[in-house]
């Protein structure tokens, strides 16, 4: 176990290097959004498959405009010309339609006067004017989709356009999220003395739903070792598995010193973060082993910096640790010697970019301020301040 507390970035290296890629499988294009692809979609067909129309209008041969020139037949949309174009003549076409051989360029429908028989073009068009070429957008066996791609709405429309029916893509990970606590009760329920109410796990897995994940919410646990061991056991059945408290030194502190008797072999044990320090990491098999910690504010950071990019390693995203996006301070922060700061923010949108106010109340039990923020700004460790209008990285919340 290391001596001293990891950066988040060393924290991150050594999860990152432990999170091999899962088993494959065979999905369905319907059903494929927001899985990860592991080998490359290519195209099935040259895209467009012929030399297409992007107007309603008259497909032409380019030098015999300007000019009047008779209509030789018609072409709608998905039915072929009859015949290639007759030198000295036009051929009505719609969007989308085929473009006949000897044609190489389409006049808009509005610069022409359509006698019906013929058509008057005015004016000198082009060649390649208003036509799709056969494979502009993409030739047959290129690829539409790289393998390590998260396919989103854009991806699904590109893949179906080019004709695929079906994708290599990552199983999706199985994980279970475990709170412990005796003073745990559920949402609702009549609260004793010394009891809250349990928030943990709907969060956490609320913050992992979108990396594609199938989360299963254990039980809580009672503080026993008896009841540790057999949640833990059924826990380490899934592919990462999370618990919430009961990772730091009191004597209610089971989780690590039980999982280490199930077979976890611990990698780190606390980050220099805030908050969020008391982290630990494990694996046992190709199983992951997350320990966050008990305040909410700091299972939210857990789950979010270094939860996420695991499960997507998982699946063999190309790039899963978080997107940071670049924003300014609204306020003055003060940094923390020893540590990065996660502080939560609001977004404010503004003509030179996103503005971010902290809010008030930042103290990692305070679950319901943090309703108000949409961001975590990172707040790199540091003397002094950061004033008014620092630029500074954030990872969205919404």
């Amino acid at each position: 176990m290391q001596s001293q507390l990891l950066t988040v970035e060393e924290a991150l290296e050594q999860i990152l290097s432990h999170a091999s890629p899962l088993s494959t499988e065979t999905v369905a294009l319907e059903e494929a959004n927001g899985r990860v692809l592991r080998e490359a979609a290519r195209s099935r067909v040259d895209l467009p498959p012929f030399a297409s129309s992007a107007m309603d209008g008259f497909a032409v041969r380019a030098a015999d405009t300007p000019g009047e020139l008779p209509v030789a037949f018609r072409v709608a949309a998905g039915s072929p010309p009859p015949s290639p174009l007759p030198p000295g003549a036009a051929a009505g076409i719609a969007t989308g339609g085929t473009v006949p051989d000897g044609a190489d360029a389409v006049v808009p429908i509005e610069l022409v006067e359509d006698r019906q028989e013929s058509v008057s073009v005015a004016s000198a068009v082009a060649p390649g004017q208003h036509v799709r070429p056969r494979g502009g957008d993409v030739s047959a066996g290129d690829v539409v989709v790289d393998v390590g791609t998260r396919l989103a709405a854009q991806h699904i429309g590109a893949l179906a356009a080019a004709g695929v029916s079906e994708l290599l893509c990552s199983v999706r990970p199985r994980v279970a999220v475990l709170a412990t606590g005796t003073e745990l009760r559920p949402p609702g329920a009549q609260l004793e003395a010394g009891q809250i109410y349990e928030s943990n796990r709907a969060m956490i897995a609320a913050g992992l739903a979108s990396t594609g994940a199938i989360v299963e919410l254990l039980p809580v646990v009672e503080d026993d070792a008896d009841a540790h061991r057999e949640a833990l056991e059924r826990g380490l059945e899934a592919d990462v598995l999370v618990t919430s408290g009961g990772v730091s030194m009191g004597p209610h502190d089971l989780v690590r010193r039980v999982a280490a008797d199930l077979g976890v072999r611990e990698l780190f044990w606390g980050v220099a973060v805030k908050p969020g320090k008391p982290l630990a990491f494990g694996v046992r098999g190709e199983t992951l082993v997350f320990g966050l910690p008990g305040n909410p504010v700091s299972s939210l950071v857990g789950a979010v910096v270094f939860v996420r990019p695991a499960l997507l390693a998982r699946q063999g995203v190309r790039a899963p640790i978080a997107d940071y996006l670049p924003g300014r301070l609204a306020g003055e922060l003060r940094r923390n010697p020893q540590r990065d700061q996660f502080v939560r923010a609001r977004r404010v949108a503004t003509a030179d970019g996103e503005l971010l106010d902290a809010i008030g109340g930042q103290e990692s039990h305070m679950i319901v301020r943090a309703a108000a923020a949409d961001a975590l700004v990172l707040v790199p460790r540091g003397t002094g301040e950061l004033p008014a209008g620092s630029r500074v990285r954030f990872i969205p919340l919404a």
